[in-house]
């Protein structure tokens, strides 16, 4: 498959997929970038704004991934600790966009916000899909050190990165970094889902191409 990973950060959601696929991730942070190239140097990386990528690019992909930012969402950050601010809305323009004119699979991934969601979405733990395909209700449980306060080493040997690597980095918040990564459990069960569609939708073609 062709995926456009959008929002990428250092690759939470990419992280089970393999090799086996066509990637390109877009994440606007370069220092981000530059973890995410030692992470998964087969795929390609563009340093740049992913929500005008995805408009100019999306019909060369077969699946697209993206998680836009999340803050202005969040119910944490909106719990009157923080300057009041809209929410993004590049997350509901991006979801309507894709469903309307993306003829591939898609999942976009935000937090759970602090207001009732625009269009209603599937929930696993504590992230928001939505997606234009059924998740079902995979048994993923949460783990304690993602879901509590941790420190940097404590979320890096949960998720399964190398320490060494993000501590070298040049990202400025490594625990926000890794915070904001989806589980990489969650993110492989997705594609999986995507996938199976994909090859059976395929499949379907060749049976039709064959019986003409």
């Amino acid at each position: 498959m062709k995926i456009l990973n959008l929002y990428s950060g250092i690759g939470g959601n990419r992280k089970l997929w393999g090799d086996n696929h066509d990637i390109t991730a877009v994440e606007w942070d370069y220092s981000k970038v530059e973890v995410y190239n030692k992470l998964f140097p087969n795929d390609k990386t563009v340093a740049g704004n992913a929500h005008s990528y995805l408009i100019e690019n999306y019909t060369n992909y077969d699946f697209i991934w993206s998680s836009p930012p999340c803050p202005s969402h969040s119910k944490i950050n909106n719990a009157g600790t923080r300057e009041r601010e809209y929410p993004d809305m590049r997350l509901y323009e991006e979801i309507i966009f894709l469903d309307k004119w993306f003829d591939g699979k898609f999942c976009v991934e935000n937090v759970v916000p602090y207001y009732k969601p625009l269009i209603q979405a599937q929930q696993i733990n504590r992230h928001l899909f939505w997606c234009n395909f059924k998740l079902g209700k995979p048994d993923i449980e949460e783990k304690a050190q993602i879901k509590y306060d941790n420190d940097i080493a404590t979320l890096a040997n949960a998720y399964g990165y190398d320490l060494d690597i993000i501590k070298e980095s040049k990202i400025t918040n490594k625990r926000k970094a890794l915070r904001n990564c989806v589980e990489p459990e969650i993110g492989k069960y997705i594609l999986g889902r995507a996938q199976d569609i994909y090859h059976k939708s395929n499949q379907e073609q060749q049976v039709l191409f064959t019986d003409d």
